[in-house]
This record gives structure tokens, sequence and C-alpha cells, in this order.
């Protein structure tokens, strides 16, 4: 039907909240995931950027077919898998909401404790970052172990506060995310640089879940000699920040 002359069709409003989820080989996690999403944040406006980062079995299919039963789902691909820090930084980029939203794929993470995190990331202009903080963890024992002695050894180098920083349920503010220098593990690290960049930061604990099904894609001790180059390179940072100078334009 052609529109009415003189009459301006108003735009779309854009979402103000985006979820960010990376995904790698989990076709069994997709579906019910993004139904949990969509049912946390009904009555939102929200967007969920779901980031296809070289799975080699049916995830990008069954991405591609749930588009039509969600109209607020985007989809990225990664033509060869690039990392969970580089799948969320691809998301926020082109995300359209000023809050970003993250959690992990494999459906350990809950999307009910979303709108808590987002009443509290809201409730103070000052606070940058909502971190979840598991309780009840249900990995293996070896997993179980790993997030222990890392959260230690990183809990006593960088003192951001923060007892989980490996939890990928995130709340932040998209500004702020993407001023913190990019590497590779920032997805750990993310409580900490925040801290350096001097936002607050704010915690909530929430239920960890069984995997849905599929394997993990990350548990190995080569995975922990990278993390501790990686956790050596952050406290340098930390270390390096230089405060902020006010400046003033001469008029």
């Amino acid at each position: 039907m052609p529109e009415e002359a003189g009459v301006t069709r108003a735009e779309p409003a854009l979402p103000r909240i985006s979820v960010i989820i990376p995904m790698r080989n989990e076709e069994g996690n997709v579906a019910p995931l993004i139904a949990e999403i969509a049912n946390a944040l009904e009555g939102e406006a929200h967007e969920i950027i779901a980031v296809n980062d070289g799975s080699t079995d049916e995830t990008g299919t069954v991405l591609a077919n749930l588009r039509g039963t969600y109209p607020q789902l985007r989809v990225l691909h990664h033509a060869e898998n690039r990392g969970q820090s580089a799948a969320i930084r691809d998301g926020a980029r082109l995300a359209h909401g000023e809050i970003l939203c993250t959690l992990d794929g494999d459906g350990q993470n809950n999307p009910a404790f979303l709108p808590a995190m987002i009443r509290l990331l809201e409730s103070d202009p000052a606070v940058a970052l909502v971190q979840g903080q598991r309780v009840g963890r249900t990995d293996t024992g070896f997993k179980k172990l790993q997030s222990k002695i890392a959260n230690k050894v990183r809990g006593a180098m960088l003192k951001d506060g923060t007892r989980d920083s490996g939890c990928g349920l995130k709340v932040m503010r998209r500004a702020a995310y993407l001023r913190l220098p990019y590497f590779d593990a920032l997805h750990r690290f993310t409580p900490a640089l925040m801290v350096r960049d001097g936002h607050k930061i704010a915690h909530l604990d929430v239920l960890d879940r069984p995997r849905g099904s599929g394997v993990s894609n990350y548990a190995s001790w080569a995975r922990a000699k990278v993390a501790l180059g990686d956790l050596i390179g952050v406290w340098w940072l930390v270390r390096r920040r230089k405060p902020d100078t006010p400046t003033r334009e001469e008029t």
C-alpha cells in the first residue's frame, strides 16, 4: 500500500538491550537458550546477537531456522574459530543497545537472572558492569579445580573484588566496554579492566546449571598456561594506568 502524501512513517525504535551469545558447536543448546532469553526479556526492547564462532556442526543451520520465530535474533558468522572474546567484541561492535548482556552458549548460564542484573546496572550510573558469580557449580571436578586456582591467583594479583570473573553472565554499558583494550582473553578480565578505567562494578550470585548438551570447548591445562600469560599482561596494564587529567579548551 502506498504511503499517504505528507505522512512521515516513524522508524522502528532501536533496542536498548543487546544480548550477545558466542556459540561454537552448540546445535543442541541453541533453540532452548534463545527461547529462554526471549522469555526473560519479554516486554523489553531487546535484540539477541548469536555469534556462530566457526562451528563444524549444525549450529549455523539451527540459528538460521530460528530467525523466522524470533525477529529480534541476529546471527553473525565467523568462518573459523576465533574465540570467545572475539565473538563478544564483534557482537558488541554491531549491537544497537546501550546495554550489553553476555552469556555462554552451552545453557549453563540462566537468562532468568538478566532482568535483575539490568536493574542493578541501572540503579547506579557509576556502575559500568554487573558481573555474575556462580554458586552451585555443576562442572566437572577438573574444571572446578582449574577455576578455583585461577580465581585465587587472579584475585590476589588484580584485586578487583570479583570472586568469579569467568562467569559468562555479564551486563555492562556498551560505551564503557568498547573503550577497554582488546586482547584474546578480554572476557575473563573485564572486571579488572573496568575498575582500571575508574568504573564501579557490582556483583550478583547466579545459579549454575548443567550443560544442556555437547561437550565443553575449553578444559585443559594448556589453556591455563595461556591464561597465566594473560594475567601477567593485565596486571601490568592495571599498574601502568594513569589517572585522567581534567582538560579545558581555551576560548
